[in-house]
């Protein structure tokens, strides 16, 4: 499966009004930008990228109300 196959993830029961909401490309956490999002057996993880150097941001276990957005630019 590509790393890049999903755009956008949107944590929370109410996705109009108080979800987050992330996309790739989203700049983040102090000039960072989101790289990519992952889909793993139990989790999605979101991967930031600053200066060509990739680290991992955040994790949300699928337990969690979760509304996942994939690229349909193949």
């Amino acid at each position: 499966m590509s790393k890049h196959l999903i755009r956008k993830i949107s944590i929370g029961k109410d996705y109009k009004n108080e979800a987050m909401h992330y996309s790739v490309g989203q700049e983040v956490y102090g000039g960072h930008m989101i790289d990519c999002i992952v889909e793993e057996d139990e989790k999605y993880s979101i991967f930031i990228i600053k200066n060509n150097e990739i680290l991992p941001w955040k994790d949300f276990n699928k337990n969690m109300a979760i509304a996942v957005e994939y690229n349909l630019e193949y």
